[in-house]
């Protein structure tokens, strides 16, 4: 399967890039030319890592009946990047948090679901366990 993707120079230091129909801006900070207009392409990439394995959780636990029960699911990210160019991301930690509406939450279904995304569905966390030390963790509050 290919797929093909545009971005274009939106002028000064901007780019917008059409992604399955929406259109994402993306600029520098004005320390290097830019206006601050959107957000840095390497950030965007921990939000597509986010995103895709945030909806393989959802998507598990709903078909376990457990995501009814979660009030607020977040996933934090801490990185290490290189001091040097170019600035590559060397780790990345990703820290699941759910809390419940009440009831216990299983554990267990938690962990299966955060394991099988990392491990089998999410094609962001197998590509990037290909250039970078890759963990996570689970919390609930």
């Amino acid at each position: 399967m290919k797929e093909t993707f545009n971005t274009s120079w939106a002028g000064n230091m901007e780019f917008e890039a059409e992604i399955t129909g929406h259109k994402v801006l993306m600029d520098a900070n004005s320390e290097v030319g830019g206006e601050d207009k959107g957000p840095r392409p390497k950030p965007l990439l921990i939000a597509a890592l986010t995103g895709c394995t945030g909806m393989d959780v959802v998507s598990i636990l709903r078909k376990m009946q457990v995501a009814d029960d979660i009030e607020s699911f977040d996933i934090k990210t801490e990185t290490e990047i290189t001091d040097e160019h170019p600035k590559t991301y060397t780790k990345m930690h990703l820290i699941y948090e759910f809390k419940s509406k009440g009831e216990a939450l299983p554990l267990a279904k938690i962990e299966k679901a955060v394991k099988l995304s990392q491990e089998r569905y999410c094609g962001v966390s197998a590509l990037l366990e290909k250039a970078l030390e890759l963990s996570y963790e689970i919390k609930i509050i």
